[in-house]
């Protein structure tokens, strides 16, 4: 039997421009144009309907200081308090972290529904993209850069990369570690991007992979059977490791760039 893999990938882990459910096959309508609406934006504009309908309700259960009331509400309030305690405030400093806590708290549910979505299996994990993750990144540096240009003026956030230098050594190394300091800046933000897009599509490639196993057994009933039980027990496996990730990669995201945005405010 012949298998393509890259068709098993597709169904799941690349965007496409249609849902492949159980039963159906649904191609996205693009109307009168091509606008480019594909499988990954309508789970992000999904992911967006889900936090506000999640977080416009808890606004106002506890708005003035009132307490917010059954078990749901409360276990999205202490992701918030988490997220804001303990890893924006400590990040950015307690003085100057406000301003970026609903950006921040935006950005850690945005993409933990997006790894969430991989979960299904109609859907697929829009943070699996580079596209996707690209665009976080730079958002992030487009924020931190305006954060630093802010704080410390448009040629002192740039010059203030620099670490202190004296003396002549000092006048002869502060070009090279300009220079240096530039692309630091630069790649740890494409690190962001990296880093949450090849974590993500690095799971669901695997889950794939492995269920490519069941199909390509199929020719022989003495190695189908033990074959589909064990990728299956590995595949469930493999899935609760990406639950993890899918928490684990939102926080990462989110910590650095608290971390990032605490830097430009904080030049050494």
């Amino acid at each position: 039997m012949s298998i393509n893999i890259e068709d098993i990938v597709a169904g799941h882990v690349k965007d496409t421009d249609s849902f492949h459910f159980p039963f159906c096959h649904v191609q996205i309508p693009q109307f009168l144009v091509d606008i480019g609406i594909t499988r990954f934006v309508i789970i992000e504009i999904a992911a967006a309907i889900v936090m506000a309908a999640i977080f416009l309700p808890l606004a106002v259960k506890i708005r003035g200081g009132r307490p917010a009331r059954g078990r749901f509400w409360n276990m999205m309030e202490v992701f918030l308090l988490y997220m804001r305690d303990d890893v924006i405030v400590p990040s950015i400093g307690k003085k100057d972290a406000a301003p970026y806590i609903p950006y921040l708290w935006t950005l850690f549910f945005f993409v933990l529904f997006c790894n969430l979505a991989g979960m299904l299996p109609w859907a697929g994990s829009p943070t699996g993209s580079i596209m996707v993750t690209g665009i976080l990144s730079i958002c992030t540096l487009v924020i931190v850069t305006i954060t630093g240009i802010i704080h410390h003026g448009a040629v002192g956030f740039w010059i203030g990369m620099i670490p202190p230098l004296e003396g002549t050594i000092g006048i002869v190394l502060a070009p090279f570690m300009f220079v240096l300091e530039i692309f630091s800046f630069l790649i740890k933000h494409c690190s962001l991007c990296i880093r949450l897009m090849a974590n993500m599509f690095g799971g669901h490639l695997m889950v794939a992979v492995f269920l490519a196993f069941i199909p390509m057994s199929a020719w022989a009933v003495y190695a189908w059977i033990p074959i589909t039980s064990i990728v299956i027990i590995t595949v469930v496996c493999i899935s609760f490791l990406e639950l993890f990730v899918a928490f684990l990669q939102a926080y990462i995201f989110t910590f650095l760039t608290s971390v990032y945005i605490g830097m430009a405010i904080h030049q050494h």
